[in-house]
């Protein structure tokens, strides 16, 4: 065989599993057909974050007057943020060539498709075609948009790809679906002045999040970026011309000048030629894998969005470590299953754990506390006080079995949740840990005190 280990894919799975098997002493290849970094790196989670960045910082000048400092009207230079943006994607996929190179795994460019389960073909862009075989594949090719049939298709209706890609920001914008992305693009757009309105067929955005914590974002969305959200109908009767978009939900006719779509995403597998490895693929077009990523065939694996599981960079990074220790030292660690998400519209949110409608579901019994940003010094000062973060506990043995934070930070403060939640902490063992003061942690602390109605920075409990 030429390589020990070749990697199909360089997206967040992709590239660490490489990475990961050269240092585990495997002579390791890596194709990929368009960019290093995939979809997470290229049009998902980086240039969507350092777009919100630069929406944050304008609403935060816009609110200057607040922190004593006196500013004109700031104006957007659209084609500057997204020329900012694709410097730092840039920067990144040096980066990630440079660490491949430096851990002496051999880059291949072009489409990699099974010839049998040992031997891929690589197409490259110029046509010609080359030949390597592995001992060990895997499969990390990672999802696409998902857009419907139904949808007409005109360069005023884009997904989140193209919508990235846009040289200037519409004024009004639609956005079938709230999901994550959906609603992360939306807050981005209306922080930047776009008048956004959201449809979604669900009763509610974000449904992954309890009410309560929605609730948060819902209410800044509308309160603070004027946005419209209309849930519980299907959007209907789409149609595009030159000037605008027009569309249906419900008994309201909408009006844009463009329409983001935003419903989901699609396991790529196109090219592959994966029935030629003997890979199942299930009834909904993900690989199947089990609990170690293998696929049924034995030396196929397979991690990340293809793989079906839940569609999270951070995710995918995970069960690429585990797969090269099983390819490399045949250690049956079984994946973690203490994934945080984290959502990065206006405030923040993120959770880990159960939610309280997945407990009640699974009969948990459970105490839970809260407590709001609003008290909290630091909040007062950094005039960031929006939101609150509660804690779920088992009731008989006071573990912590879950954790949901809107706010501001709400994206790195889960961190230490996590942490709390995969190492079984109590609520009071939380509590009883010392947090620094003044700082955004500390309401993780006063929340766990909260859950055990000894809070002494909240009114007695009712």
């Amino acid at each position: 065989m030429d390589f020990d280990v070749i990697v199909i894919g360089a997206g967040p799975g992709g590239y660490p599993a490489a990475i990961k098997a050269a240092q585990l002493g495997a002579k390791t290849a890596i194709i990929e057909r368009e960019w290093l970094g995939g979809t997470c790196l290229n049009c998902g989670c980086i240039p969507t974050k350092t777009l919100i960045a630069g929406a944050e910082v304008y609403q935060k000048i816009l609110h200057a007057e607040s922190f004593g400092i006196n500013v004109g009207k700031p104006e957007i230079d659209y084609p500057a943020m997204k020329k900012r943006k694709d410097a730092v994607i840039e920067t990144q996929q040096n980066g990630i060539a440079y660490l491949l190179k430096s851990h002496g795994v051999t880059l291949f460019e072009g489409t990699g498709s099974f010839k049998d389960a040992n031997t891929i073909a690589i197409k490259k862009a110029d046509g010609a075609t080359e030949t390597i075989t592995g001992k060990n594949i895997i499969i990390a090719t990672g999802s696409t948009s998902t857009v419907p049939g139904f949808i007409p298709k005109h360069e005023r209706i884009v997904e989140s790809r193209a919508f990235l890609e846009l040289e200037e920001l519409p004024e009004t914008l639609m956005v079938l679906g709230g999901g994550y992305i959906g609603s992360e693009l939306a807050c981005m757009a209306a922080g930047l002045g776009v008048k956004v309105t959201i449809v979604e067929l669900l009763p509610d955005i974000l449904m992954l999040l309890d009410k309560d914590i929605r609730n948060v974002v819902k209410k800044h969305m509308k309160s603070e970026l004027g946005m419209t959200l209309l849930t519980g109908d299907a959007m209907q009767d789409i149609a595009a011309n030159d000037k605008k978009v027009t569309a249906k939900a419900g008994d309201q006719t909408l009006e844009a000048d463009m329409l983001l779509v935003s419903i989901g995403r699609s396991p790529v597998l196109d090219g592959l030629n994966i029935e030629a490895a003997g890979v199942t693929v299930n009834e909904r077009g993900y690989v199947e894998v089990d609990d170690l990523s293998r696929t049924n065939v034995q030396n196929i694996f397979c991690i990340g969005d293809v793989s079906g599981r839940m569609q999270l960079a951070h995710a995918a990074t995970s069960q690429a470590m585990y797969v090269c220790e099983y390819i490399m030292k045949e250690e049956e660690k079984i994946e973690e299953v203490v994934i945080p998400g984290v959502i990065f519209t206006s405030p923040e949110v993120a959770l880990v754990g159960l939610t309280e409608e997945e407990a009640k579901k699974l009969g948990r019994k459970y105490n839970v506390g809260k407590f709001h940003f609003k008290p909290l010094g630091k909040a007062q000062a950094a005039n960031e006080t929006e939101g609150f973060v509660k804690i779920l506990a088992d009731a008989e043995s006071d573990i912590i079995i879950g954790a949901q934070c809107a706010g501001p930070h709400a994206t790195d403060l889960i961190s230490e949740m996590v942490v709390a939640v995969r190492e079984e902490l109590t609520a009071e063992e939380l509590g009883n840990t010392v947090h620094a003061h003044p700082t955004f942690a500390e309401i993780w602390m006063e929340c766990a005190h909260a859950l055990h109605k000894g809070c002494v920075h909240a009114p007695p409990a009712r």
